[in-house]
């Protein structure tokens, strides 16, 4: 989940101490033999294709165009209530022939699911429903939710509790409407374990409830590549970020910074053995500042190498 405000205050908090064509071309799946790619899709971030001066006042069928000639093969769309936009997004999406494969949900950091206020928790829900309509709509498959917040007045055991209980209530529309909840792990001092991640989704009992892994987010405290390969098929979708850990030179402490994907620190070739050794098949979607057309190619790009296992630490 990469949400700027969010990211900003977690960023410095981490200061540590001393689905489209089958053609590989167009970033969507293709057979995979000894090393070659895998058979995963790449999309993009809708966020990327507005945080660009360019592209702020393009519209929403002009960005759409302009992600597919990147070589984007599907994109990941936020929770959308106006109804206008919403359609908007579906003829875009038909026209460009660029799915939308998922959808991010907006409203669990204003109103989390693990509050202790339930008429928090139902603006949470409100907002979930939402985007699980969303997604029917769309044709996606997938809307993507972190499932709570631990801070000072949520104790970990609570945001457990409280969040499986508000997520259970999802569910019936889910069912319904052939929508799978995604929850992914996030900067939020919870789930902070690949074991205790795949318990937490088991947990459910249900084929609606998977993981939304994001590779870049469990670099501070963890191995991707080894959560990849214990949370196995619980996956359902994976968001795609760079990191890079330098030493400040003033206050000599270790600072993470986003960077283009293959000029920071991630193993990006382990991340690929893990992919291929647990067999996923599904999407990837990058999540990154964005830039112009040009901007987007180059991310494309070095997506395509990262599913080849192609990319260098020099991009």
């Amino acid at each position: 989940m990469l949400r700027r405000t969010f990211i900003q205050s977690a960023l410095a908090a981490a200061a540590l101490p001393a689905s489209g064509s089958s053609s590989p071309a167009s970033g969507s799946p293709a057979p995979a033999s000894g090393l070659g790619r895998l058979p995963i899709a790449m999309a993009v971030e809708y966020s990327m294709l507005t945080s660009h001066a360019s592209l702020a006042q393009v519209s929403i069928a002009e960005r759409f165009r302009i992600a597919r000639a990147a070589g984007f093969a599907r994109i990941e769309c936020p929770t959308t209530r106006n109804e206008a936009d919403a359609e908007a997004m579906k003829k875009a999406s038909h026209e460009s022939g660029l799915p939308i494969h998922s959808v991010m949900n907006m409203d669990h950091w204003k109103y989390p699911f693990s509050s202790a206020d339930p008429s928090v928790v139902e603006k949470s829900l409100e907002g979930a429903r939402v985007s699980i309509r969303n997604a029917h709509l769309w044709g996606a498959d997938t809307v993507l939710l972190v499932p709570g917040v631990v801070d000072a007045h949520t104790s970990y055991r609570d945001a457990y509790t409280r969040s499986q209980a508000a997520l259970r209530k999802l569910i019936p529309l889910a069912e319904e409407l052939n929508v799978t909840l995604c929850l992914e792990e996030v900067w939020n001092k919870f789930l902070l374990s690949p074991l205790e991640f795949a318990r937490y989704v088991d947990e459910f009992e249900s084929p609606r409830v998977r993981a939304y892994f994001d590779v870049g987010n469990v670099v501070l405290y963890g191995y991707p590549q080894d959560w990849i390969r214990i949370l196995g098929k619980r996956i359902a979708k994976l968001h795609i970020k760079d990191f890079a850990f330098r030493r400040d030179a003033g206050t000599k402490k270790l600072v993470a910074s986003w960077v283009a994907l293959g000029d920071g620190d991630i193993d990006w070739n382990s991340i690929y053995d893990a992919l291929k050794e647990t067999g996923y098949q599904g999407t990837a979607t990058v999540e990154l500042e964005g830039g112009d057309s040009a901007d987007l190619k180059e991310i494309c790009r070095r997506f395509g190498l990262i599913l080849s296992r192609g990319l260098t630490a020099a991009g």
